[in-house]
């Protein structure tokens, strides 16, 4: 099976269905826009172009291995759960620039929904949605593109428009897009949105009606290992959001299982089962999986973190910090410690365990002794102790704390985090040697699909996967002292940001700072 995945750089890999064996991929980058200050936008031709030349690579790639491209028997799609958009089905075209998940641009619609919700709760949806009230989630970001885009109006009033995630807009181009493309995403793309009922596994009348969303314009809701389609080139289709793929990939398919992916963002998963357990510490109830139409659905408690990954890039491109992504485990080992400087990356707000829009970035502890290394070891660190924080959320949530971290992702590769992780939680990190896990357990969702069949999803038939393990080298002490730093320095990122305004004497808006 292969996999096309989305992310910000669009990979495609192939995998052996027998060994988890990653054959070959190729990956190609995508550009992100930010036109104004807190949005996020990537152009959705751009991705499309980006599958296209990824697939086109690949079975290059795979016949100088002498292997034939018909020995694909399924394509698996994983994507960013929450970016969004709208295209039109008559044309083909997209009506807007996809809005990437950490868009900030509809806190003003967050903050108007939570003051009218009784008791101004911001988690006033969560029974049905598993989420609370915020930017991340797919349907303010729809509700936005209603209210501003008249493209998109006069397409809903003449039946032209379609919504979807990315998984969605990949899915419908390659099955023929206006010529019969199939309209659809899977539960866990679609547990994403704040439209979706968790416990009955459809779209939700009253959440679309809370957020006057049309439901004929959401795609039809399927699991997550079925046949959606077949491309023109007759491979097969299926689908899981990328935090989902990775919980399959790192095989997490019993109660109690966690993994976290370390990308642009974090995101920390537990599988809870087939029954949803709602946090009562700032985490998510999302939907893991489901595999097959007429298997159960698992569920999973999940922390996210906006800004991972992305702190390495904004001191490279905003910063000129590093000149490359791998300088920053460079520099951070030569500083050796932060010296007491502190990290708080809330460029997008907070995300869990706080789920507070109002926060912004901070560093402090600044002393003239503070050098650029300084500065690359505390964005590690804070990469660690956000971690930490939903760590030990999810650990109160369960009554079972886990003894060890699976992780996976690009930034796994930094040796010098992995082992900060390891002395920020006190506890063993266990990494894959292969840490592409989204897109094997994509691949593995396509393969299990009724009517593919070729990759087994029972337990003890699973293929083994090589791993390295890091221990703590540090006491607890000295990791709480340093843990409640970072807790004193979060407090100091809090409520920074209003959407209230005034005018400049020139008659330009300003955001009050309070």
């Amino acid at each position: 099976p292969a996999d096309s995945g989305e992310g910000r750089g669009h990979p495609r890999q192939v995998f052996n269905a027998k060994t988890a064996e990653l054959i070959c991929h190729h990956q190609v980058e995508i550009n992100q826009s930010f036109p104004k200050e807190g949005w996020v936008e990537e152009d959705p031709r751009e991705i499309m172009q980006s599958v296209y030349e990824c697939m086109e690579r690949t079975c290059e790639k795979l016949c100088q291995l002498n292997i034939s491209v018909s020995n694909i028997k399924a394509v698996g799609v994983t994507n960013q759960r929450e970016t969004t958009l709208v295209w039109d089905k008559e044309t083909g075209e997209p009506l807007y620039n996809a809005i990437v998940w950490l868009d900030l641009r509809t806190q003003s619609t967050v903050e108007r929904l939570i003051n009218k919700a009784p008791g101004r709760n911001k988690n006033h949806l969560k029974h049905k949605t598993g989420l609370p009230i915020s930017t991340y989630f797919s349907a303010v970001k729809l509700r936005w593109l209603l209210d501003n885009v008249d493209e998109i109006q006069e397409a809903m009033l003449d039946g032209r428009a379609m919504f979807g995630t990315v998984d969605s807009w990949i899915i419908w181009c390659l099955t023929g897009g206006r010529n019969g493309g199939v309209h659809c995403t899977d539960v866990s793309n679609a547990s994403r949105t704040m439209l979706f009922n968790i416990h009955s596994m459809d779209w939700d009348p009253e959440l679309c009606r809370y957020f006057d969303v049309p439901m004929e314009i959401l795609p039809k809701v399927r699991s997550s290992s079925e046949i959606y389609g077949c491309m023109v080139s007759a491979d097969k289709l299926a689908c899981l959001g990328d935090q989902s793929a990775a919980l399959v990939g790192q095989m997490c398919f019993k109660e109690g299982q966690a993994k976290n992916t370390y990308g642009t963002g974090c995101f920390l998963l537990r599988n809870t089962g087939t029954k949803p357990v709602m946090s009562e510490h700032g985490l998510l109830t999302t939907v893991a999986y489901k595999m097959g139409k007429d298997e159960p659905a698992c569920y999973a408690l999940e922390g996210s973190v906006a800004i991972a990954g992305a702190v390495v890039r904004w001191l490279k491109d905003n910063m000129g910090i590093v000149q490359s992504s791998s300088e920053i485990e460079k520099l951070a080992a030569a500083a050796g410690s932060s010296y007491g400087c502190y990290f708080v990356p809330a460029f997008s707000g907070l995300y869990a365990p706080y789920w507070e829009p109002s926060a912004r970035g901070i560093i402090c502890g600044l002393t003239q002794f503070t050098n650029r290394n300084h500065l690359a070891f505390a964005a590690l660190e804070a990469v660690c102790f956000q971690t930490r924080e939903i760590l030990d959320a999810m650990n109160q949530d369960s009554g079972v704390p886990l003894t060890q971290l699976q992780v996976d992702g690009g930034m796994t590769s930094n040796r010098l985090l992995m082992q900060l992780q390891a002395d920020i939680l006190c506890m063993p990190v266990v990494r894959p040697t292969m840490s592409e896990t989204t897109a094997l357990g994509a691949a593995m969702a396509a393969g299990a699909a009724e009517g593919v069949q070729v990759w087994t999803l029972s337990p003890d038939q699973l293929p083994h996967v090589t791993s390295e393990k890091y221990e703590p080298q540090i006491n607890s002490d000295e990791s709480e002292f340093r843990f409640g730093r970072w807790k004193k320095a979060v407090q100091k990122a809090m409520n920074w940001e209003t959407t209230e305004s005034c005018c400049n004497g020139n008659g330009t808006q300003l955001s009050i700072n309070l």
